[in-house]
């Protein structure tokens, strides 16, 4: 009779270790991820002034000020020494046709871009940054040539600002830049301005991952 349960009872033991790797296969196992990108968008007011090496060239009408809405993504770096934590690439579009104060009824600016943004995070309600882009831009106006009343460009932008957290993962985000269109005529279209949005952090977002 002993010998019997003893027999039964290894049968058991063997019947569930044989079983557990088996469910352990075949049970999904769940894994958290998470984004490291923030999405915003605002408007924008900029100033779109041409310096000139030629004092012959001038264009009062692009003295003026536009505006229109502006959005971006940043996708900030990971796995990376710490002095460097903090950086991402971001990409940026803005179109200014709105509200202008120029003569000039064409002007219109369309512009792209993106490059390396710095973010530091030492505080935790708000985030100073900086930033360094490159795009490609378009800009419509009336100087009196018929034949020539649009342009496109390359052109590089230093900028800046901070974030400031609202509440849990959405921040009031203002900046400030300044672009460099060279090669423009005998000079440089310079436009410079003010973008104030919101920024939504997806970096606190869990996102839940079935594995099997």
């Amino acid at each position: 009779m002993e010998f019997k349960l003893k027999v039964r009872l290894s049968l058991a033991a063997l019947f569930v270790a044989a079983a557990f790797p088996v469910l352990s296969q075949v049970a999904p196992s769940s894994t958290e991820k998470y984004l490291p990108l923030e999405i915003g968008g605002g408007v924008a007011g900029f100033d779109t002034h041409y310096a000139s090496n030629n004092p012959t060239w001038s264009y009062p009408q692009f003295s003026g000020r536009l505006f229109g809405p502006t959005v971006w993504a940043d996708w900030y770096i990971g796995r990376v020494p710490r002095v460097l934590h903090g950086i991402g690439i971001e990409v940026e579009g803005r179109h200014l046709d709105y509200a202008r104060s120029s003569s000039d009824p064409r002007l219109r600016e369309d512009t792209g871009a993106g490059g390396i943004i710095y973010t530091w995070r030492h505080y935790p309600n708000f985030h100073p940054f900086g930033k360094a882009l490159g795009g490609f831009g378009s800009i419509d106006f009336d100087i009196g040539d018929p034949y020539y009343h649009h342009d496109t460009r390359t052109f590089y932008v230093p900028g800046g600002g901070i974030e400031y957290r609202v509440w849990g993962d959405v921040w009031a985000r203002g900046e400030y830049e300044r672009q460099f269109w060279t090669g423009f005529g005998s000079g440089t279209l310079e436009p410079q301005g003010f973008t104030l949005g919101a920024v939504y952090d997806f970096r606190h977002a869990h996102f839940h991952r079935i594995q099997r």
